[in-house]
C-alpha cells in the first residue's frame, strides 16, 4: 500500500464526476466558497469586537507596581 499516485487520483476524479455530474459539483463548490467566506467575516468582525477592549488593557497595564520576591523556605 503506500501513497496514491496522479493516475488513483484523476481515477477517482473521473468517479465523482460521473455519479455527482459537473453541475451538482458545481453547486457544492460554490457553497463551499460562500460558507469559508461567511466564516472569514465572522472571524473578521469577532476580532473588531475584541480589539478595542484589547486597547483598553494594554492602557490599564501600564500601571505597575514594583515589587520584591522572597524565596520561599521550607519550614520544618
Amino acid at each position: 500500500m503506500g501513497s496514491f499516485s496522479v493516475w488513483h487520483w484523476l481515477i477517482v476524479l473521473v468517479i465523482v464526476v460521473l455519479v455527482f455530474g459537473t453541475g451538482k459539483l458545481k453547486n457544492m463548490g460554490k457553497d463551499l466558497g460562500g460558507a469559508i467566506k461567511g466564516f472569514k467575516e465572522g472571524m473578521k468582525e469577532g476580532d473588531d469586537d475584541k480589539a478595542p477592549q484589547a486597547k483598553e488593557q494594554l492602557a490599564q497595564s501600564k500601571d505597575t507596581v514594583d515589587v520584591e520576591a522572597k524565596e520561599k523556605t521550607k519550614a520544618d
